[in-house]
């Protein structure tokens, strides 16, 4: 029996990495869309100056086609130059790949694209499933445009959207925490009472698979079950670090350094992420807690 063929965009992040080592171990033959010269039979160059529209036979026989392109949000200050260069790596490979899903119509594959919880904006903590309406501000309007994309494939293509929460890793959202923790310079940001979806990089990965697997279509938040504070995070990480958690950080002083919209999305928002259609799909999460994400970050 031939290898069954996923199409990954956006492979070489922290989750396209770990996405492609869980697919390789369980036998599927991996194809990579990569922005550079290709490097064998399962590499395509695409999106280079000169290329032309993704060809549609690249898709042909794939399981599904996974995006995940798209500038890191953990870069600052949001520059306008910046601001539209997070929209354009993201727009520009998603509406590719939804061309090229359309133009093969019944035989295209399941189209599984990124997106965030940022699509919620900064809203009371009640929680936000699926069914919830997008929320204010820059992210959320780039999430809304962003998912818009991916449906752009057309009325009949299979799609799912992945609403993915920061992810708990030493490179994902807690790079930047873990020197200023053994720094020990870590506290409450902003009061640190915000609610912070979050979710494990197995658990983001598991989710993935989950619906490959299953070949689910719609939104899904990609958050972990039970939710938690910025100072739940912030104290799990300086207990297994083993460092104080007590030098507060003023939120004016965060919205001064990183600017106001970077601040509102990641450090000052206030949202709660229910992962209700994951959960009703039948997926268990391996890490519902913050504090069982952060052990399992800093074992790694």
């Amino acid at each position: 029996m031939p290898e069954e063929k996923i199409v990954v965009a956006g492979g070489s992040g922290l989750i396209g990495r770990a996405l492609q080592r869980s697919l390789r171990a369980d036998g599927y033959r991996v194809v990579l869309l990569v922005r550079r010269e290709a490097r064998g039979p399962d590499e395509v160059a695409w999106l280079r100056e000169g290329d032309g529209p993704l060809d549609p036979t690249v898709l042909e026989g794939a399981r599904a086609v996974v995006g995940l392109n798209g500038a890191s949000i953990g870069k600052f200050p949001w520059t306008k130059a910046y601001r539209k260069l997070l929209r354009d790596s993201r727009l520009t490979p998603t509406t590719a790949i939804a061309d090229a899903v359309r133009a093969l119509g019944a035989n295209a594959p399941l189209f599984v694209s990124a997106s965030a919880v940022g699509y919620y904006g900064t809203q009371p903590p009640a929680p936000a499933d699926e069914a919830s309406a997008p929320g204010d501000g820059f992210l959320a309007e780039l999430c809304v445009d962003w998912e818009a994309a991916a449906l752009s494939a057309g009325p009949d293509a299979r799609v799912a959207l992945l609403r993915t929460a920061p992810v708990v890793h030493r490179d994902g959202v807690l790079k930047p925490l873990i020197l200023l923790t053994k720094l020990g310079i870590s506290g409450p940001i902003a009061g640190g009472h915000q609610k912070w979806p979050f979710i494990s990089l197995a658990d983001e990965v598991g989710a993935i698979r989950h619906i490959i697997d299953q070949q689910l279509t719609g939104a899904f938040n990609l958050a972990a079950p039970v939710p938690a504070s910025a100072n739940g995070l912030g104290r799990s990480l300086a207990a297994g670090l083993r460092r104080p958690y007590l030098v507060p950080v003023p939120g004016f002083a965060v919205k001064l350094v990183l600017g106001k919209d970077a601040a509102e999305a990641l450090l000052t928002c206030d949202a709660v992420a229910i992962p209700k259609a994951l959960t009703d799909s039948g997926y268990e999460f391996e890490h519902p807690t913050v504090r069982e994400a952060v052990a399992a970050a800093l074992r790694e």
